[in-house]
């Protein structure tokens, strides 16, 4: 699937040879005995790309390493992943940049690092962002720690736009979400948790908005979850800003009201909301206010999330699940194609990376799906070192079931 090829929405048979498409054509007969894969309602797109995931090498590799990752994404269908330079230390300059390339070569999936925005994700100087830019980074974040200091964000988009470099912030007004657990409402009040304010996002959103118009820089918006910001952003593209932005794929999902039971599992950054901001959420990926989906692939290990709900970590894996999430909710909202596109054209658009050419004699890139299928995901589908997952038990409708890329074939 892509609307670019001369085969897309075509039923065809596809050769591939030591990593190559050799051929592509409506019944492909050989002489050679190869490895055949078909499945009903069998679906090729171009290899999908997760535009943001936690792989914690170096530094958090009990809770999850780029093997084990990789293999995480491969079983979700994706050959291509965008990590945050949420690891210890922090991805903050060239060579820790360059660790990341170099450790992955020979992964099956291809592994594009993210510098940090900030020294050490400290908010207060700006990062040797060039200079990671030089030697692989794709963009620049402090992951969940949103920039606060509006100075310094200002300073980093100027200095962006000398390479046209991405900088993308979570927004998140800690002075006002301060320790909150769950989504500000009836429901936190009945639970008697502390609640985080949609505000808090919606401030910084606004905020970032101002500084695209007076930088001329573009900035990604990471993790929108709420009614508010949907509409800010959609105001600010109409205004030809260069603002993108995504959501994670359980947003769509789930909503507040799966924490009455105090499941830690539920518990993420940003936290549920409720159904009308899923509902806006659903109409800025129809009219394309956002631009894409993520896993948000948050590993924790089992201290850290079975304890109580107040102590719990934020967080849980997705990249698993991402595509399935995602396409349960929109399967009937939305063509398709358009889905493929929020997780392939999309983000390598706004990473600024080259989409994979789908022809003869180019290397094979793609992602074998059925989009219809009805499973439900169990124990046995976490390739990921942790299972901070809610989803096991839950049908899904849509499923990954093969990549092909670098020369290799991983079949789910």
């Amino acid at each position: 699937m892509n609307e670019s090829s001369p085969f897309n929405n075509k039923i065809v048979d596809i050769l591939i040879e030591n990593g190559v498409i050799k051929s592509i054509a409506l019944d492909i007969k050989s002489s050679k005995e190869y490895e055949e894969f078909s499945a009903e309602n069998l679906h090729v797109s171009e290899g999908w790309i997760d535009m943001r995931c936690n792989l914690n090498d170096p530094g958090f590799e009990h809770k999850e390493d780029l093997l084990s990752g990789s293999a995480a994404a491969a079983a979700g269908g994706f050959t291509a992943v965008v990590c945050t330079p949420s690891t210890q230390p922090p991805i903050n300059t060239k060579s820790q940049v360059e660790y990341i390339k170099n450790k992955s070569q020979g992964l099956a999936i291809d592994v594009y690092p993210m510098g940090c925005l900030s020294y050490n994700m400290e908010g207060k100087d700006i990062s040797e962002m060039y200079d990671m830019h030089l030697s692989g980074a794709v963009a620049f974040t402090d992951n969940k720690r949103s920039v606060v200091n509006a100075g310094l964000l200002n300073r980093a988009m100027l200095y962006a736009n000398g390479f046209d470099g991405l900088v993308i912030n979570y927004p998140d007004d800690v002075s006002i979400s301060l320790d909150g657990k769950m989504n500000e409402g009836i429901v936190s009040t009945s639970l008697g948790l502390k609640g985080i304010p949609a505000l808090a996002e919606e401030l910084i959103v606004s905020r970032d908005i101002f500084l695209t118009e007076y930088t001329g820089g573009k900035i990604h918006l990471a993790s929108i979850s709420s009614a508010t910001s949907v509409q800010r952003i959609r105001g600010a593209k109409n205004k030809k800003y260069r603002v993108t932005a995504d959501v994670a794929a359980h947003q769509l999902l789930l909503d507040e009201s799966y924490l009455m039971g105090f499941d830690s599992n539920y518990k993420v950054k940003p936290p549920l909301r409720t159904k009308a901001d899923i509902s806006a959420l659903v109409e800025g990926i129809k009219d394309g206010t956002i631009d894409v989906i993520c896993s948000d692939h948050t590993p924790q290990d089992v201290e850290s999330k079975i304890k109580e709900f107040d102590l719990a970590s934020f967080g849980i894996i997705g990249l698993e699940t991402s595509f399935a999430a995602a396409n349960t909710v929109l399967a009937k909202e939305v063509s398709l194609q358009k889905i493929i596109d929020l997780i392939t054209t999309n983000p390598r658009k706004i990473v600024g990376l080259s989409s994979p050419i789908f022809q003869e004699g180019e290397l094979a890139n793609i992602t074998l799906f059925n989009p219809a299928l009805k499973w439900t995901f169990s124990q046995s589908d976490i390739r990921s070192k942790s299972a901070n997952t809610p989803f096991v038990g839950y049908e899904f409708i849509g499923k990954a079931l093969a990549i092909v890329n670098k020369g290799k074939f991983i079949k789910n």
